[in-house]
């Protein structure tokens, strides 16, 4: 409903009516309309925190690539979740920004856990990581707003940019070289199976 509908123009009224239950229950569970609304987006992101923890087991290169497959599947499926919170939310929601950094940070570890085995980045290291995931951001959201690409053409351009965000961390911090990672996926040529 908040995807179809702006979040003022909805009413509590509304979304009780369309989930078939009395108002008192949301406001039992969600004390008003803004506590369901961050409930619809924790519950969204979720599954995308959970893709991004999951595969610890597979070899780095393909966790790397199901990550990020994951992710743009995500966003492809839970747009109006997603817009959200990439852009914060309504207006400056300070509890959206809140989920949206922990999200960040979440998909920062799982990027440096399996393309460096470890989350403790050099500062230069996380820095281009960080302006790699807000790279990843943007190009999704014109992606979707756009449909000029297929799913798997953006995977291949971001994982491209990754191998080059690789690339660049090692040349200004030689102590963090590619990581086997991202030579397996240069040698495959980058692209999801």
């Amino acid at each position: 409903m908040f995807a179809d509908t702006s979040y003022d123009a909805l009413s509590v009224d509304e979304i009780a009516a369309r989930a078939n239950v009395a108002k008192g229950l949301l406001y039992y569970y969600f004390r008003n309309k803004r506590g369901f609304y961050l409930a619809v987006i924790e519950d969204s992101v979720a599954d995308l925190v959970a893709r991004a923890r999951s595969d610890a087991d597979q070899p780095a290169a393909d966790r790397l690539r199901n990550v990020l497959d994951g992710y743009l599947r995500f966003a492809q499926g839970n747009q109006a979740a997603y817009r959200t919170v990439v852009s914060g939310g309504v207006g400056f929601d300070t509890d959206v920004l809140t989920i949206r950094e922990r999200v960040r940070e979440e998909m920062l570890t799982s990027l440096a856990e399996g393309a460096y085995g470890r989350a403790d980045l050099s500062p230069i290291a996380r820095a281009a990581l960080v302006g790699w995931l807000y790279c990843v951001e943007g190009v999704t959201l014109d992606w979707l707003v756009r449909r000029e690409l297929g799913r798997e053409e953006v995977h291949h351009l971001l994982v491209m940019l990754l191998l080059d965000t690789f690339v660049t961390i090692a040349r200004l911090d030689p102590a963090w070289q590619p990581p086997e990672a991202a030579l397996a996926l240069h040698r495959a040529g980058a692209h999801p199976e």
